[in-house]
C-alpha cells in the first residue's frame, strides 16, 4: 500500500474519505489502513491522539464514532485462533509506571446540563442484533476475561448507595450467567428490597 506524506496542518472543509461503500479500499495483506503514532513528554494537561466533536443543532441523529466490523466471508470461519472485534480499546501500564488518578481502558460518560433530557438513556447499551431461529448458547451481553497472567478478581466497583442491604424481601427472580466453561449460574435478585 502506498503512502502520502503531508507536512504541517492539513485542512479539508469537506472531510476526508478513504474508499466508499461501493468501492472500498482493497486490502490484500494484513496491516493498518489508517495509523497515527505519537509520543508525548507533556508534564501536564491532556494529550489526545484523536479528538472529534459532533454537535447536533437540528433534529438529526448519528454518532461521533461508528466502528463497524463485518464478517462477510463466503464460507468457513475467520480469525482461527484469533479474534475479530468491532472495537478494541486498551490502556496499558508498563514496567514500573503507575497512575495516581483514574485509569480506564474505556470511559463512557452520560451527562449534560439538561435536567429533563427525556429518552431512554444509558452510559452503556449492550445490544444484540442476530437473526431469528438461531441458538446463541455461546453468546452473552458482557464477557469477563483475564487475558494476562495476573487475575482481576473484582467483578464490579459500585457506589455504596447502589448496594442496598436486604430488609425482608424474598428472592423473587434470577439473572442467568455462564462461566467460561459454559456452566450456568443464576444471580439472585428481588422485585422488592
Amino acid at each position: 500500500m502506498s503512502s502520502t506524506t503531508f507536512s504541517g496542518p492539513v485542512t479539508s472543509l469537506n472531510g476526508f474519505i478513504s474508499g466508499t461503500a461501493t468501492a472500498p479500499i482493497a486490502v490484500t495483506t494484513a496491516g493498518n489502513v489508517t495509523s497515527s503514532y505519537a509520543s508525548t513528554s507533556a508534564t501536564n494537561g491532556d494529550t489526545r491522539l484523536s479528538y472529534q466533536k459532533l454537535v447536533f443543532t437540528a433534529a438529526g441523529s448519528g454518532e461521533t464514532l461508528r466502528a463497524f466490523t463485518s464478517i462477510a466471508t463466503g464460507s468457513g470461519a475467520v480469525a482461527p485462533g484469533g479474534t475479530v472485534n468491532g472495537a478494541h480499546i486498551s490502556l496499558e501500564i508498563d514496567g514500573t509506571s503507575t497512575v495516581s488518578g483514574a485509569g480506564n481502558a474505556l470511559r463512557a460518560t452520560l451527562g449534560g446540563t439538561s435536567t429533563n433530557p427525556g429518552g431512554t438513556l444509558a452510559a452503556i447499551q449492550a445490544d444484540s442484533s442476530f437473526a431469528t431461529g438461531g441458538t446463541w448458547t455461546n453468546a452473552s451481553f458482557i464477557r469477563f476475561t483475564n487475558s494476562g497472567t495476573g487475575a482481576v478478581t473484582n467483578l464490579f466497583n459500585a457506589p455504596a448507595a447502589m448496594v442496598a442491604t436486604k430488609t425482608a424481601a424474598a428472592i423473587s427472580h434470577t439473572i442467568k450467567m455462564v462461566d467460561s466453561a459454559g456452566k450456568a449460574y443464576w444471580l439472585m435478585v428481588s422485585d422488592a428490597q
